[in-house]
């Protein structure tokens, strides 16, 4: 039965950008219709920049760095790129309980399972969208973005955590418009996962945090 599955997509080389919304676009339709069942696609991009609904033209520094993309999600700008997993989360909302600041808190829990995972504790701050590292003497850096999108109760777009990228290419932006932080990565804070492996904690905590989601 649709309604007790969620498929799960784990793309084997970077997907452009356009390429990506393209399916996401068609798959939220068809969840919506009852023809395809909810659906989890992890994927890396290569470099580039989104900008959400909210994002302010002066929080792009280098504009001619990489592409530019409007994303349509929430939030600000933000980068992709390789050694980045994204998780793009196609969820029927209707179902599972149409509460928006609820499905972000679980977004939220989802990471901060997966991070540790790997011995990492990964927090919440208010007033700052994402999942933060405490680096202790006052510094703290972002480690994982959020920004969704929900069409008829569906969501899109979703969540991207810092394995391995060149964090050099944040420096593009402000990441999300917030200036006096920094950002990191696992590999970055001495933890050297491979993506197969964070892909099996993101499915294993997935279903923790999502099974009861309902």
């Amino acid at each position: 039965m649709l309604e007790n599955l969620v498929e799960w997509r784990t793309a084997d080389r970077p997907v452009d950008y356009p390429s990506a919304v393209s399916f996401m676009e068609e798959r939220v339709a068809a969840i919506r219709a009852g023809r395809a069942p909810e659906t989890v696609w992890l994927l890396e991009h290569p470099p580039l920049y989104t900008a959400g609904t909210s994002a302010d033209p002066h929080d792009l520094l280098d504009p001619g760095r990489f592409p530019v993309y409007e994303a349509g999600r929430g939030g600000q700008y933000t980068y992709h790129g390789p050694g980045q997993r994204v998780a793009y989360v196609m969820l029927d909302l209707k179902r599972r309980g149409p509460d928006v600041r609820r499905f972000v808190h679980a977004l939220e829990e989802w990471l901060i399972r997966t991070l540790a995972c790997f011995g990492v504790r990964g927090e919440r701050r208010e007033g700052r969208v994402g999942i933060w590292v405490d680096r202790g003497a006052g510094r703290e850096d972002k480690i994982a973005a959020i920004g969704i999108r929900i069409r008829h109760w569906v969501s899109f777009h979703g969540v991207a955590l810092n394995v391995d990228p060149d964090l050099s290419h944040f420096d593009g932006i402000v990441p999300c418009g917030i200036r006096r932080y920094g950002v990191t990565s696992l590999w970055a804070l001495g933890h050297t996962p491979t993506m197969d492996e964070v892909d099996i904690a993101l499915k294993a905590e997935f279903q923790a945090v999502f099974a009861n989601c309902r």
